[in-house]
């Protein structure tokens, strides 16, 4: 099956980055532009299935280059090693507390669907 190329690819994302900005720009909402191109994005391919099978093998490409972009993260770091030495206590505690929320959540949103699940189950019967 011929899809989007990895040219393609990179386009459709910058597109629904573009528009997620331009969103938050018009609305001004606090919510950062590619997080809302990211959502319209899914509910496109959602509401538009026929588009999924053209994106899964440039998808697959885009995937084998994906640690290319922890590169500017690192550079950050090094960038910032003194400020990272002088605040560490509190950058400590907001990792491990935003760890443990993110564990908990995940936890509770499995046992809701788990229970969500058998419930269905039960009423199929």
């Amino acid at each position: 099956m011929v899809g989007f190329s990895f040219l393609g690819l990179i386009t459709v994302l910058l597109v629904y980055q573009l528009i997620g900005e331009l969103i938050v720009l018009a609305f001004g909402w606090p919510v950062p532009g590619p997080v809302i191109g990211m959502f319209l994005l899914l509910m496109t391919l959602l509401l538009r299935q026929a588009w999924s099978p053209y994106l899964v093998e440039p998808a697959q490409q885009f995937l084998r280059y994906l640690s290319l972009f922890f590169v500017p993260a690192g550079v950050g770091v090094m960038v910032h090693l003194t400020r990272i030495g002088e605040e560490w206590l509190s950058i400590l505690v907001a990792l491990v507390i935003s760890t443990l929320v993110s564990l908990v959540v995940t936890a509770w949103v499995m046992l809701g669907l788990a229970k969500l699940l058998q419930k269905a189950k039960l009423g199929a019967k």
